[in-house]
């Protein structure tokens, strides 16, 4: 199974979305809240060649990019067969 990371932060109407999306099709995804954690806050800006907002979500150490990048792999039909290898 493919290893999801998530950077969230707790009040995101995105975050929660993106994470409603992968609890549907039953998806185990580390969640990295970057609210009160700087080191993990500059982690996310380097891996996501900085972009700031959340969530920025990384599959296989890829970055697929926010909430709307990623329900648009979703209705594209390319996020299962990237996450199931």
């Amino acid at each position: 199974m493919a290893k999801i990371e998530i950077y969230t932060t707790p009040i995101c109407a995105y975050c929660d979305r993106a994470k409603q999306l992968l609890r549907r099709h039953n998806l185990h995804f580390e969640e990295i809240n970057v609210a009160s954690n700087l080191e993990k806050r500059e982690e996310m800006l380097k891996r996501s060649n900085g972009r700031q907002t959340v969530p920025q979500i990384f599959i296989n150490n890829q970055h697929i990019g926010g909430s709307d990048d990623l329900y648009a792999l979703d209705r594209a039909g390319k996020f299962l067969p990237m996450v199931q290898g």
